[in-house]
């Protein structure tokens, strides 16, 4: 699969993991919807990364390159790292900690988050030659 190929899938991953945030949100799943708040972030920073001809099975390993070669380099915003990191940390609490409360409110935020993000990404995305 060539990497174009391959960004779209990803980000049409992306798209798909914030409807289910929504109906997670919608349905009162914080912490699902947090998840896939997270994943869809995930993904749009996989869609970037393939157009670089990079993957990794790590998370910290996708977060780090995208981080190092869009952030840094000023493809993206530094505040969009910072979008990552909270994002990140939110779903590792609310997958792995056993009484980990969040707060619909914070949950909003973290959606409202995702979706500026693979906006960002698609625009980006829509823009390379």
């Amino acid at each position: 699969m060539d990497s174009n190929a391959l960004s779209k899938a990803r980000l049409e991953q992306a798209c798909e993991c914030l409807e289910l945030s929504q109906l997670a949100l919608d349905n009162n799943f914080y912490k699902g919807s947090a998840t896939h708040s997270y994943y869809a972030i995930f993904h749009a920073m996989r869609a970037v990364l393939a157009i670089d001809g990079f993957d990794s099975k790590k998370h910290s390993g996708i977060i780090s390159r995208f981080n190092f070669n869009h952030v840094r380099t000023g493809n993206f915003d530094k505040r969009f790292s910072k979008m990552v990191e909270k994002a990140f940390t939110t779903r590792n609490s609310s997958d792995y900690e056993d009484f980990y409360v969040i707060s619909k409110a914070k949950v909003a935020e973290q959606l409202t988050n995702a979706r500026e993000f693979v906006a960002a990404v698609a625009d980006y995305l829509a823009k390379l030659p």
